[in-house]
Protein backbone atom coordinates (compact mmCIF):
# COMPACT_ATOMS: atom_id res chain seq x y z
CA UNK A 1 0.00 0.00 0.00
CA UNK A 2 3.12 2.42 -0.63
CA UNK A 3 1.77 3.95 -3.71
CA UNK A 4 -1.61 5.69 -4.76
CA UNK A 5 -4.28 3.89 -6.47
CA UNK A 6 -4.08 4.38 -10.77
CA UNK A 7 -7.97 5.28 -10.94
CA UNK A 8 -7.25 7.93 -8.28
CA UNK A 9 -4.06 9.49 -9.97
CA UNK A 10 -5.94 9.51 -13.10
CA UNK A 11 -9.10 11.46 -11.85
CA UNK A 12 -6.79 13.62 -9.73
CA UNK A 13 -5.26 14.54 -12.98
CA UNK A 14 -7.92 15.28 -14.86
CA UNK A 15 -9.30 17.76 -11.88
CA UNK A 16 -12.61 15.54 -11.66
CA UNK A 17 -13.61 15.07 -8.13
CA UNK A 18 -13.36 11.26 -7.62
CA UNK A 19 -16.96 9.35 -7.54
CA UNK A 20 -17.69 6.16 -5.41
CA UNK A 21 -16.74 4.01 -8.16
CA UNK A 22 -13.45 4.82 -8.41
CA UNK A 23 -12.88 4.69 -4.44
CA UNK A 24 -13.99 1.21 -4.65
CA UNK A 25 -11.18 0.71 -7.33
CA UNK A 26 -9.08 1.89 -5.21
CA UNK A 27 -9.63 -0.43 -2.50
CA UNK A 28 -9.84 -3.56 -4.38
CA UNK A 29 -6.18 -2.71 -5.73
CA UNK A 30 -4.92 -2.04 -2.05
CA UNK A 31 -6.48 -4.68 -0.39
CA UNK A 32 -5.71 -7.14 -2.92
CA UNK A 33 -2.15 -5.55 -3.78
CA UNK A 34 -0.66 -6.92 0.00
CA UNK A 35 0.29 -10.29 0.87
CA UNK A 36 -1.46 -10.11 4.26
CA UNK A 37 -4.77 -10.43 2.66
CA UNK A 38 -3.76 -13.64 0.35
CA UNK A 39 -2.19 -15.13 3.42
CA UNK A 40 -5.36 -14.32 5.43
CA UNK A 41 -7.80 -15.66 3.04
CA UNK A 42 -5.67 -18.51 2.77
CA UNK A 43 -5.27 -19.19 6.62
CA UNK A 44 -9.45 -18.85 6.13
CA UNK A 45 -9.60 -22.02 4.07
CA UNK A 46 -7.28 -23.80 5.89
CA UNK A 47 -8.96 -23.17 9.37
CA UNK A 48 -12.21 -23.20 8.15
CA UNK A 49 -12.58 -26.18 5.31
CA UNK A 50 -9.51 -28.03 7.24
CA UNK A 51 -11.13 -28.29 11.08
CA UNK A 52 -14.24 -28.72 9.87
CA UNK A 53 -12.87 -32.00 8.12
CA UNK A 54 -10.90 -33.08 10.70
CA UNK A 55 -13.37 -32.47 13.11
CA UNK A 56 -15.74 -34.51 11.46
CA UNK A 57 -13.79 -37.30 10.45
CA UNK A 58 -12.77 -38.05 14.28
CA UNK A 59 -16.65 -37.26 15.62
CA UNK A 60 -18.47 -39.25 12.66
CA UNK A 61 -18.69 -42.68 14.47
CA UNK A 62 -19.57 -40.55 17.38
CA UNK A 63 -22.21 -38.94 16.11
CA UNK A 64 -23.67 -42.30 14.76
CA UNK A 65 -23.93 -43.78 17.59
CA UNK A 66 -26.53 -43.79 20.48
CA UNK A 67 -24.01 -42.25 22.68
CA UNK A 68 -24.05 -39.00 21.16
CA UNK A 69 -25.66 -36.05 22.47
CA UNK A 70 -24.77 -33.43 19.57
CA UNK A 71 -26.14 -33.19 16.57
CA UNK A 72 -23.54 -33.49 13.09
CA UNK A 73 -25.04 -29.95 12.10
CA UNK A 74 -23.27 -29.00 15.08
CA UNK A 75 -19.91 -29.69 13.32
CA UNK A 76 -20.39 -29.49 9.54
CA UNK A 77 -19.22 -25.58 10.09
CA UNK A 78 -16.93 -26.46 13.33
CA UNK A 79 -13.95 -24.94 11.61
CA UNK A 80 -15.57 -21.28 10.99
CA UNK A 81 -15.41 -20.79 14.48
CA UNK A 82 -11.75 -20.64 14.49
CA UNK A 83 -11.46 -19.27 11.08
CA UNK A 84 -13.18 -15.87 12.33
CA UNK A 85 -9.65 -14.92 13.64
CA UNK A 86 -8.89 -14.28 9.94
CA UNK A 87 -11.82 -12.26 9.63
CA UNK A 88 -10.57 -9.63 12.25
CA UNK A 89 -7.05 -9.65 11.25
CA UNK A 90 -8.05 -9.00 7.88
CA UNK A 91 -10.59 -6.06 8.85
CA UNK A 92 -8.19 -4.63 11.08
CA UNK A 93 -5.58 -4.42 8.73
CA UNK A 94 -7.27 -3.18 5.61
CA UNK A 95 -7.40 0.10 7.61
CA UNK A 96 -4.53 0.50 10.14
CA UNK A 97 -2.07 -0.41 7.05
CA UNK A 98 -2.99 2.92 5.77
CA UNK A 99 -2.32 4.57 8.83
CA UNK A 100 0.98 2.74 9.53
CA UNK A 101 2.57 3.67 6.59
CA UNK A 102 0.78 7.06 6.69
CA UNK A 103 -1.46 5.92 2.67
CA UNK A 104 -3.81 6.99 4.57
CA UNK A 105 -3.34 10.95 3.92
CA UNK A 106 -2.40 10.42 0.31
CA UNK A 107 -5.99 9.12 0.43
CA UNK A 108 -8.04 11.60 1.72
CA UNK A 109 -6.03 13.89 -0.27
CA UNK A 110 -7.44 12.13 -3.36
CA UNK A 111 -11.07 11.46 -2.43
CA UNK A 112 -11.55 14.59 0.28
CA UNK A 113 -15.13 12.76 1.27
CA UNK A 114 -13.90 10.86 4.00
CA UNK A 115 -17.42 9.04 4.12
CA UNK A 116 -16.52 7.61 0.98
CA UNK A 117 -13.50 6.65 1.56
CA UNK A 118 -14.80 4.43 4.84
CA UNK A 119 -18.19 2.91 2.54
CA UNK A 120 -15.54 2.07 -0.02
CA UNK A 121 -13.54 0.32 1.84
CA UNK A 122 -16.34 -1.13 3.89
CA UNK A 123 -18.10 -2.38 0.10
CA UNK A 124 -14.59 -4.15 -0.64
CA UNK A 125 -13.97 -5.83 2.58
CA UNK A 126 -17.42 -7.06 3.06
CA UNK A 127 -17.58 -8.70 -0.35
CA UNK A 128 -14.15 -9.94 -0.37
CA UNK A 129 -15.26 -12.05 3.20
CA UNK A 130 -18.59 -12.91 1.99
CA UNK A 131 -17.60 -15.06 -0.97
CA UNK A 132 -14.63 -16.20 0.78
CA UNK A 133 -16.02 -17.17 3.96
CA UNK A 134 -19.17 -18.66 1.82
CA UNK A 135 -16.57 -20.91 -0.27
CA UNK A 136 -14.85 -21.91 3.20
CA UNK A 137 -17.83 -22.97 4.46
CA UNK A 138 -18.91 -25.12 1.33
CA UNK A 139 -15.44 -26.58 1.26
CA UNK A 140 -15.93 -27.84 4.70
CA UNK A 141 -18.84 -28.93 4.28
CA UNK A 142 -18.02 -30.88 1.20
CA UNK A 143 -15.06 -32.46 2.87
CA UNK A 144 -16.21 -32.67 6.83
CA UNK A 145 -20.21 -34.43 4.92
CA UNK A 146 -17.99 -37.24 3.44
CA UNK A 147 -17.00 -38.42 7.02
CA UNK A 148 -20.55 -37.96 7.53
CA UNK A 149 -21.88 -39.45 5.03
CA UNK A 150 -20.27 -42.67 5.39
CA UNK A 151 -21.23 -43.34 9.08
CA UNK A 152 -25.30 -42.54 7.62
CA UNK A 153 -25.76 -39.39 9.28
CA UNK A 154 -24.67 -36.89 6.59
CA UNK A 155 -26.60 -33.70 5.70
CA UNK A 156 -28.41 -32.56 2.87
CA UNK A 157 -27.48 -29.22 1.44
CA UNK A 158 -30.54 -27.35 2.15
CA UNK A 159 -32.86 -25.60 4.73
CA UNK A 160 -30.39 -24.79 7.60
CA UNK A 161 -27.68 -26.25 6.25
CA UNK A 162 -27.77 -24.11 3.23
CA UNK A 163 -28.44 -21.06 5.23
CA UNK A 164 -25.13 -21.47 7.18
CA UNK A 165 -22.86 -21.76 4.20
CA UNK A 166 -23.87 -18.25 3.09
CA UNK A 167 -24.14 -17.39 6.59
CA UNK A 168 -20.67 -18.06 7.39
CA UNK A 169 -19.72 -15.62 4.61
CA UNK A 170 -22.41 -12.92 6.39
CA UNK A 171 -20.74 -13.63 9.39
CA UNK A 172 -17.32 -12.82 8.08
CA UNK A 173 -18.40 -10.13 6.34
CA UNK A 174 -19.84 -8.66 9.48
CA UNK A 175 -16.29 -9.60 11.63
CA UNK A 176 -14.51 -7.99 8.80
CA UNK A 177 -17.01 -4.70 9.16
CA UNK A 178 -16.92 -4.54 13.17
CA UNK A 179 -12.95 -4.84 12.98
CA UNK A 180 -12.63 -2.02 10.75
CA UNK A 181 -14.56 0.15 12.42
CA UNK A 182 -12.70 -0.46 15.60
CA UNK A 183 -9.50 0.14 13.51
CA UNK A 184 -10.43 3.24 12.62
CA UNK A 185 -11.49 4.45 15.77
CA UNK A 186 -7.65 3.10 17.62
CA UNK A 187 -6.04 3.50 14.63
CA UNK A 188 -3.48 0.28 16.04
CA UNK A 189 -2.98 -3.07 14.53
CA UNK A 190 -2.41 -4.82 17.19
CA UNK A 191 -4.95 -2.76 19.70
CA UNK A 192 -7.75 -3.26 16.81
CA UNK A 193 -7.25 -6.71 16.84
CA UNK A 194 -6.86 -7.43 20.69
CA UNK A 195 -10.02 -5.19 21.04
CA UNK A 196 -11.87 -7.57 19.12
CA UNK A 197 -11.09 -10.71 19.91
CA UNK A 198 -11.81 -9.91 23.43
CA UNK A 199 -14.54 -8.57 22.90
CA UNK A 200 -16.09 -11.47 20.28
CA UNK A 201 -13.84 -14.09 22.43
CA UNK A 202 -13.31 -13.84 25.79
CA UNK A 203 -16.03 -11.39 27.10
CA UNK A 204 -18.81 -13.24 25.13
CA UNK A 205 -18.28 -16.46 26.96
CA UNK A 206 -17.22 -14.55 30.32
CA UNK A 207 -20.74 -13.18 30.61
CA UNK A 208 -22.18 -16.88 30.64
CA UNK A 209 -20.78 -16.68 34.57
CA UNK A 210 -23.18 -13.59 35.06
CA UNK A 211 -26.17 -15.23 37.39
CA UNK A 212 -29.62 -15.24 36.41
CA UNK A 213 -31.62 -13.74 33.70
CA UNK A 214 -29.82 -10.69 33.46
CA UNK A 215 -26.77 -13.16 32.71
CA UNK A 216 -28.31 -14.84 30.28
CA UNK A 217 -29.61 -11.61 28.19
CA UNK A 218 -26.06 -10.30 28.22
CA UNK A 219 -24.62 -13.50 26.50
CA UNK A 220 -27.37 -13.39 24.23
CA UNK A 221 -26.30 -9.70 22.69
CA UNK A 222 -22.79 -10.01 22.60
CA UNK A 223 -21.52 -9.25 19.09
CA UNK A 224 -19.80 -12.85 18.94
CA UNK A 225 -22.92 -14.66 20.16
CA UNK A 226 -25.11 -12.93 17.94
CA UNK A 227 -23.46 -13.01 15.10
CA UNK A 228 -22.34 -16.70 15.11
CA UNK A 229 -25.43 -18.79 14.49
CA UNK A 230 -26.40 -17.66 11.26
CA UNK A 231 -23.21 -19.66 10.83
CA UNK A 232 -23.98 -23.04 12.12
CA UNK A 233 -27.45 -25.35 11.45
CA UNK A 234 -27.29 -26.26 14.71
CA UNK A 235 -25.88 -23.93 17.45
CA UNK A 236 -23.62 -25.47 20.37
CA UNK A 237 -25.33 -23.58 22.91
CA UNK A 238 -29.37 -23.67 22.41
CA UNK A 239 -30.00 -20.72 24.79
CA UNK A 240 -28.72 -18.06 21.91
CA UNK A 241 -30.90 -15.71 19.49
CA UNK A 242 -32.11 -17.76 16.69
CA UNK A 243 -30.34 -17.04 13.63
CA UNK A 244 -31.64 -14.13 12.06
CA UNK A 245 -32.86 -12.34 14.81
CA UNK A 246 -29.38 -12.50 16.37
CA UNK A 247 -27.60 -11.55 13.01
CA UNK A 248 -30.08 -8.62 13.25
CA UNK A 249 -28.48 -7.34 16.39
CA UNK A 250 -24.85 -8.13 15.41
CA UNK A 251 -25.34 -5.84 12.29
CA UNK A 252 -27.08 -3.08 14.57
CA UNK A 253 -23.92 -3.22 17.07
CA UNK A 254 -21.57 -3.13 13.76
CA UNK A 255 -23.97 -0.42 12.15
CA UNK A 256 -23.61 1.68 15.59
CA UNK A 257 -19.34 1.21 15.45
CA UNK A 258 -19.27 2.51 12.13
CA UNK A 259 -21.34 5.81 12.72
CA UNK A 260 -18.92 6.18 15.59
CA UNK A 261 -16.07 6.07 13.27
CA UNK A 262 -17.53 8.20 10.48
CA UNK A 263 -17.73 10.92 12.86
CA UNK A 264 -14.38 11.02 14.68
CA UNK A 265 -13.07 9.98 10.81
CA UNK A 266 -14.41 13.76 9.69
CA UNK A 267 -13.42 15.21 12.79
CA UNK A 268 -10.04 14.07 13.44
CA UNK A 269 -6.59 14.58 11.33
CA UNK A 270 -5.19 12.19 9.70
Amino acid sequence: MSERSPSLEKTAVSGRRPGFGSAMRAEWIKLTSVRSTWWSLFAMVVLGAGLTTVVCAFNAEWLASAEADESPGSFITWGMMVAQLTAVVLGALAVTTEYGTGMIRSTFAAVPSRGRVLAAKAVVLMAVLFVAGTVTALLGYVGGNYFLDREGVGLALEGDVARSMYGSGLFMAGLGLFSAAVAFLVRHTAAAISLVLALVFVVGNMTMLIPGSAGEWITKLMPGNAGSVIATPVAFNPTLLDAWPGFGVFVAQAGVLVLIAWALLRSRDA
